[in-house]
């Protein structure tokens, strides 16, 4: 087993934040609770992610096509969540739960640690888009059913769990949100799954679409050309 196929299943967590029962695990002194909490180390950090730049590329912009997403900048409540979810067994993913293991990483101290540091990385420009043929439809589909959780700009909110979305690949974006609407994401967030059950596809490309072209404050996007000082 590769690293960079066993990154995938935290690549598929990343987007939409969590369920009910989910968020029940970062009570109670859970890794995930116990990583909130601690004062990160980011040279640390960055020795974890050397595991992670395998799918996500040294940057944390993932790739265009949408095999992997871009996890740069994002809400570190988010990353910590979704680690421990893998570690607890809140999320099926059995091929990412040998490379997020205690025996491999680390403690809760480790969790905070990667997190902080994928959330201080600059976001990528340049992220994949939809085609731009029904913007309009997907405005509206996000006016009316994305913007609670995740914001008029796609900013979601660190302390709900709800991910940033904005500056997203489309692919990435698209094959989320049908994995969600067909069932086939156990972890999904209840609410999000409600709110999409009656989505067509139409529906779903127009918001992946929109959501895709949603841009990051420019204070949080990396200069064209940026690349990872850490890995040269």
């Amino acid at each position: 087993m590769n690293r960079r196929n066993g990154m995938v299943a935290l690549a598929a967590s990343l987007m939409w934040g969590v369920s009910s029962a989910a968020m029940a695990g970062l009570e109670g002194g859970s890794e995930g609770d116990k990583a909130l909490h601690l004062t990160p180390d980011l040279k640390h950090g960055l020795a974890i992610y050397r595991v992670c730049e395998a799918c996500h590329m040294p940057e944390g912009w993932g790739l265009e096509d949408g095999a992997f997403p871009q996890i740069a900048g994002q809400h570190r409540e988010v990353l910590i969540k979704q680690l421990a979810d893998i570690r607890s067994g809140n999320r099926d993913a059995p091929t990412m739960y040998p490379f997020a293991i205690a025996e491999e990483i680390g403690g809760p101290q480790s969790i905070a640690d990667v997190a902080a540091y994928i959330a201080t990385l600059p976001m990528n420009p340049n992220n994949g888009v939809g085609p731009g043929d029904d913007l309009a439809h997907g405005a509206e589909v996000y006016k009316h059913h994305c913007v609670k959780c995740h914001g008029d700009a796609g900013e979601g909110v660190g302390k709900e769990f709800y991910p940033r979305i904005h500056g997203q690949h489309y692919a990435y974006i698209l094959r989320q949100m049908t994995w969600i609407r067909d069932g086939k994401r156990r972890n999904a967030n209840s609410d999000m799954v409600r709110q999409i059950s009656h989505f067509s596809d139409k529906d779903l490309q127009a918001v992946s679409d929109y959501v895709s072209r949603l841009r990051p404050p420019q204070k949080d996007l990396a200069p064209t050309g940026w690349r990872n000082p850490d890995f040269r």
